[in-house]
């Protein structure tokens, strides 16, 4: 899947990931391979992304997700 976190000053991630965790305004969700498409608003907290150098974690304020045919973008 690839992943992207964009805020308005500049990209966050941009990358293949193999997992990504998120929390969402209702409570926080996983996305992995083939996830259904989904939008869903995110509160502030910590994206987990997991890639093939192994976990990382993103601290976001809010926004936005979208993901579809297993591209995940996150603006922020």
């Amino acid at each position: 899947m690839m992943l992207e976190i964009i805020t308005p000053d500049k990209v966050l991630y941009n990358g293949e990931v193999n997992a990504v965790q998120l929390p969402g305004s209702k409570g926080s969700f996983e996305v992995l391979n083939n996830h259904a498409a989904i939008i869903s608003s995110l509160d502030k907290g910590k994206v987990r992304v997991k890639d093939a150098e192994g976990t990382h974690f993103i601290e976001i304020s809010g926004g936005i997700v979208e993901v579809i045919n297993n591209k995940i973008i996150v603006l922020t």
